[in-house]
């Protein structure tokens, strides 16, 4: 198998583990989430207080519109005001919920242990294509890149051949962990990094 077509059979496994209509295979969740931030745009996000720090870092790198909300969750959580879903800690089969941008990670802590790794699970092809050429430097796989017109920025996020090839192998054999929700993150509001934030 061709290292492309190695990553999309990966793709082709994830989405039909979650039942989603497609997913793009990134580098990490982190990443998934900006590529989504960067091909919709959003104006202004509500985030939990208690999250993964790379959440606000994104939105603070991006100069997006942010600001903290209390709010319980369990597996995963909605970006409010957006249909991104952070999904990092949600390995549950079935679970996409149509017309969002459910982002994954394979982290080495997560359930599909896989060192390094995300997804994006999205809604159909066109944002496939589009998220896609985002993830691999604005190329796709049809030809060499410098014989292509390239149509999108790239970010350099994609998932290697051998991380999508682990994956995979472990897929069939990976098994969901106790839900781990907001109760398992630190109280972002109180670190200094986020006491200047005016929105």
């Amino acid at each position: 198998m061709c290292m492309f077509e190695t990553v999309k059979e990966f793709e082709k496994r994830i989405a039909e583990y979650y039942n989603a209509p497609f997913a793009v295979a990134t580098d990490s969740c982190t990443h998934s989430i900006e590529l989504c931030l960067r091909y919709l745009k959003p104006t202004h996000i509500k985030i939990p207080t208690r999250t993964y720090i790379s959440i606000p870092f994104t939105l603070m790198k991006l100069n997006i519109s942010w600001e903290f909300v209390d709010a319980s969750w369990k597996e995963e959580y909605v970006l409010g005001g957006t249909r991104i879903i952070d999904g990092a800690v949600s390995f549950k089969r079935d679970s996409y919920m149509p017309n969002t941008y459910k982002c994954l990670s394979f982290q080495h802590k997560k359930m599909l242990s896989l060192g390094r790794g995300g997804a994006i699970l999205c809604p159909n092809e066109s944002d496939y294509a589009v998220l896609k050429a985002m993830a691999h430097d604005g190329r796709t796989d049809d030809k060499p890149w410098g014989k292509q017109d390239i149509q999108y920025i790239g970010y350099h996020y994609y998932m290697t051949p051998e991380t999508a090839d682990l994956g995979i192998q472990k897929l069939q054999y990976a098994v969901p962990k106790p839900t781990q929700g907001s109760d398992d993150y630190p109280y972002l509001p109180n670190m200094d990094v986020f006491k200047n934030n005016k929105d």
